[in-house]
């Protein structure tokens, strides 16, 4: 297992990868298909994804794994696959990544709030759980808790994360601007009050996802390093912020666009960037080329 953490040290700014779930849809993904299934009946495609960001300069690829909890599983009878789904996804990704690249495992919410004690709480834990151990046997380097909104759900994943495997622990939220100019997740939680409950559970790396286009996560990033100076930071931006168009969903921000944006996030405090919804290897290639024209990494 490669050491994230020191890699960071080391190097201050990591590129990772963009977004998967709109690739998956370029490649043939229908609506109602389970993504992550794809990871058995369309490996190469899977593969080719993985294959292509590290190809465009990424430093760290995620895995195809995001709803692929059992409690996701379940609305597509595949409960019983999760194990096996979740091994599979890091397996692909880590046979594109090679020896010398960083493979993080992507775990999305369940779908289900806590609160509501829709399910029992140890439900959650054990589908957290089942994920992080196939993970780790996959070989990943780490396992990114993201798209969160409820801190008690990130919580209890850190910490299924932390109690089972030797796993890089990483926790990001997705914030949207309120009326009066603030970040909140849809839970009403601010960046302040979801990185104090991320760390106080044991997450090595807090950041935030989705939700926003770049120079949104510019402030995130400000707001959470002014509170946390020495935790690494990750930020996977949208390509902006959708624009639907009939059955289409356009994302607005071009690659030269991010990439003009980029060298203000790295200044701000990410440790880590890469992209969310509607990025692309082309995104992933034009942010790291600003970064590297910039002085911020090296060449």
């Amino acid at each position: 297992m490669r050491d994230l953490l020191n890699k960071i040290k080391k190097e201050k700014i990591l590129i990772s990868d963009g977004a998967w779930g709109t690739f998956l849809q370029q490649k043939g993904l229908l609506p109602g298909e389970c993504p992550e299934e794809w990871n058995i009946s369309h490996y190469q495609d899977v593969f080719d994804i993985a294959k292509s960001y590290i190809d465009a300069g990424s430093d760290i690829i995620e895995s195809n794994s995001f709803g692929a909890s059992r409690i996701k599983l379940a609305h597509y009878g595949l409960e019983r696959e999760a194990f096996t789904i979740n091994r599979i996804a890091v397996e692909i990704s880590r046979k594109a990544a090679g020896e010398d690249k960083f493979v993080i495992a992507s775990m999305g919410p369940t779908g289900k709030i806590p609160m509501m004690e829709e399910i029992p709480t140890a439900d959650f834990y054990n589908a957290f759980k089942e994920q992080a151990i196939a993970f780790s046997e996959g070989g990943a380097d780490a396992v990114c808790i993201e798209t969160m909104a409820d801190p008690q759900e990130a919580i209890i994943a850190i910490k299924a994360v932390k109690e089972n495997t030797p796993l890089t622990c990483i926790c990001t939220f997705t914030f949207d601007r309120t009326a009066s100019g603030e970040y909140r997740t849809i839970m009403g939680t601010s960046p302040e009050i979801a990185g104090e409950n991320a760390v106080k559970a044991g997450a090595d790396i807090i950041g935030t996802n989705c939700g926003n286009g770049i120079e949104g996560m510019v402030e995130i990033v400000h707001i959470f390093r002014n509170i946390f100076p020495e935790i690494p930071i990750l930020v996977h931006s949208n390509a902006g912020v959708p624009i639907h168009n009939g059955s289409e969903t356009i994302f607005p921000e071009s690659p030269d666009f991010m990439a003009e944006k980029v060298v203000h996030l790295a200044d701000a405090g990410a440790n880590i960037i890469g992209g969310c919804c509607g990025t692309t290897p082309e995104h992933i290639k034009a942010m790291k080329m600003a970064l590297i024209k910039n002085n911020r990494i090296k060449g």
